[in-house]
């Protein structure tokens, strides 16, 4: 064993080597007049290529090595691989861009996410791997017996899985529309192909392996661009520690660029529009007749006039575009109403803790930090694709080792990320506010083409207020390079760790989706008997099914990658959460509770992201429009209902009906007994 680990971490070491030798021959390169493209490719051909090298030589028809790995990953390794696939692209891209736009608000991921490891640790990583098996169905399907919990566990898996994969293959698009210049939509598939190189013939094995090579990129790659940035802002190279000097600094551009004559007036423009777009919302559909018939006067005018065509292509580009009835304006005006109401709120620093004019407003901002915390905990400690990996180790000690290990090498990052916001926000307060538009660096351009980036000049002064410019979170961490004037091999660094991040959680994420439907419904309900060769085929096969569908669905560009993100939290959390925890701890808990608790929770969940986020619904035979939140709590703390009723469901539900006759035999043999294996 020793003499194995010893060898995997030379391997790891020459890998290490070869991959900070490419990035520095790639930099002399540039500084030779290689064009930007091709290190864009470089980047992407080197990175997939060493992936598949990977993912083929783990290629295995084994089923403990497909869907375990052999149950022989060393605890650091695990831990690295762990922290590869919880280190997503919501982490890697979405995390600072939060930080950098909602400030103190954003600590919510970073302390939510942390203390879901921690419950892992206690509550749950020694007491699965005792178990053993493969799934976290398989472990609910044996504690409470029969497949109706099972199949509401799969469901469930995959429901929080597919939405947070979905996530990654759009972080994927964004990062290959910019970097080598791919229609959002190819660079989609693209990723797909990189996805299914790693995990297609090996499973877990492969994936494991090849999340270790990724975590490395994703590390240096994150830490790499913000610790130049501290040294030319600083001088010193660990931004972690000189952060706080340089928030002084920007509280202090702030104060000033917040109270200049422009900004206001910006700000009072916007709030001119957003009660202008009020007015016509309220009447409807007088002023959607009025717009058209507008529109078309003014287009009849301008024939009459012989004016230029371009303007008469304009007006009529404008009519065709509006809504087709009173619903869909009504739907479109509030939106574009919301985002102008956005644009004239007084700004808030980015120290300052729940910002607010109002005391109602200070409360729901504390309600919201305090609900996500919570649900972000409660949902770190009940992914499938994370719990899964427990599964992995030798031993229950080394689990508990790998947990530890896995919040050693996420925390490298989380305590990046704030630091990565406050001197983003110093690069962009030093190099964009207040210039003449027409003087903007390419890179704002370049993301504007995205879709990431937007500039109004509302006020027609030819000069940039705050408020004109909008960033997408998703775009801060790839922008900073640019923003900061770096060589762009150091954007081509960033793209690639950002791949890598995304590659590595949507490997998790498809192999739990494929292992619960091949695993635990094809062969533990559907053909017991089934051999192994057929069960690996079967995988597989899911495997690239799913895997296209979630590409088909990314495509789509259905939200930000932090939000898709929060809601996956929620809905494993709400699902899993209460049943795995009174399931270990609780002998009384029954099977009639946890399946009502599940379905109750995650149920209820799902019904409030999709009531509070969505402007107008059909779903499961409700019709209804967009609703008020709960106790002011969004969409994307939506599970803090699902988690509590699901407890609440299952201590009510177990106290009135008989439990699942094994459940003591099986508490004492995963408390008390060896390690589980198969059996």
């Amino acid at each position: 064993m020793l003499g194995s680990l010893t060898r995997l971490q030379r391997y790891y070491l020459y890998y290490t080597g070869s991959f900070l030798l490419f990035v520095l021959t790639l930099g002399l390169l540039e500084r030779q007049g290689m064009p930007p493209r091709w290190i864009g490719y470089a980047f992407l051909f080197f990175t997939i290529t060493m992936y598949a090298v990977i993912g083929i030589a783990s290629r295995t028809s084994d089923v403990s090595e497909y869907y375990i790995a052999g149950r022989r990953v060393p605890a650091f390794f695990n831990g690295m691989a762990t922290g590869a696939d919880w280190m997503s692209a919501a982490s890697f891209m979405g995390l600072a861009g939060t930080l950098y736009l909602t400030g103190f608000q954003g600590l919510a991921y970073i302390i939510g996410w942390t203390g879901g490891f921690v419950l892992v640790a206690l509550l749950l990583a020694p007491y699965l791997r005792r178990f053993g098996q493969y799934t976290i169905p398989d472990f609910l399907g044996a504690r409470y017996g029969g497949n109706a919990i099972r199949l509401v566990a799969v469901a469930a898996a995959i429901l929080a899985s597919f939405v947070y994969v979905v996530a990654q293959i759009y972080g994927v698009g964004v990062i290959t529309s910019r970097f080598v210049s791919l229609q959002f939509e190819i660079g989609v598939f693209v990723g797909l192909a990189g996805i299914l190189v790693c995990s297609f013939l090996g499973g877990m094995r492969a994936v494991t392996w090849t999340q270790v090579a990724q975590y490395v990129i994703l590390i240096v790659a994150y830490v790499a661009p913000v610790a130049i940035l501290s040294y030319n802002v600083t001088g010193v190279a660990v931004p972690q520690l000189v952060y706080g000097q340089v928030l002084q600094d920007v509280t202090q551009m702030e104060e000033r660029l917040f109270h200049t004559p422009a900004e206001k007036e910006v700000r009072q423009l916007y709030q001119e529009r957003a009660d202008a777009y009020a007015q016509k919302i309220m009447q409807l559909p007088d002023s959607l007749n009025h717009e058209r018939e507008y529109l078309s006067s003014e287009i009849n005018r301008l024939k009459a006039s012989d004016a230029q065509m371009r303007d008469i292509v304009v007006l009529e580009r404008q009519r065709r575009d509006l809504p087709q009835d009173s619903e869909q304006a009504r739907i479109r005006w509030e939106k574009e109403m919301f985002a102008a109401v956005e644009r004239s709120q007084q700004p808030h620093h980015h120290a300052e803790a729940f910002p607010g004019n109002t005391p109602e407003l200070q409360l729901s901002q504390k309600i919201n930090f305090i609900a996500l915390i919570f649900c972000l905990t409660v949902g770190t400690a009940a992914l499938p694709h994370v719990l899964i990996r427990f599964y992995t180790t030798p031993t229950v000690r080394q689990a508990r080792e790998s947990v530890f290990w896995s919040l050693l090498f996420i925390l490298v990052l989380y305590i990046t990320a704030p630091a990565y916001a406050v001197f983003a926000k110093f690069e962009v307060l030093n190099h964009l506010a207040e210039i003449p538009i027409a003087k903007l660096p390419g890179w704002v351009a370049a993301w504007t083409k995205v879709g990431l980036v937007s500039i109004e000049d509302i006020n027609r002064d030819g000069i940039l207020q705050l408020a004109e410019l909008s960033l997408n979170p998703d775009v801060i961490v790839l922008a900073t390079p640019e923003i900061a004037g770096m060589p762009y091999v150091i954007s081509g660094l960033v793209a690639a760790g950002a791949l890598a991040a995304a590659l590595s959680t949507a490997d998790g994420l498809l192999l739990t989706i494929t292992s619960a439907l091949s695993h635990d419904v094809y062969y533990r309900i559907m053909r017991p008997n089934a051999s192994t060769q057929l069960r690996l085929v079967i995988s597989k096969s899911l495997l690239l099914l799913v895997a296209v569908l979630a590409a088909t669905v990314a495509a789509e560009k259905p939200g930000t990658i932090l939000s898709m993100v929060a809601w996956a939290f929620s809905i494993a959390g709400s699902a899993f959460f209460p049943a795995l925890v009174l399931g270990i701890f609780w002998n009384r808990a029954t099977r009639t509770g946890a399946l009502a608790g599940m379905l109750f929770g995650v149920l209820l969940t799902i019904y409030y992201i999709i009531r509070v986020e969505f402007d107008s619904i059909v779903w499961l035979g409700v019709h209804g429009l967009k609703m008020e939140p709960w106790f002011h709590v969004q969409s994307t703390s939506a599970g803090v209902f699902g988690v509590i009723a699901g407890f609440l469901t299952i201590i009510v539900v177990s106290l009135i009906t008989k439990p699942y006759p094994g459940a003591k035999q099986f508490l004492d043999d995963i408390r008390h007994g060896h390690d589980g294996g198969e059996r």
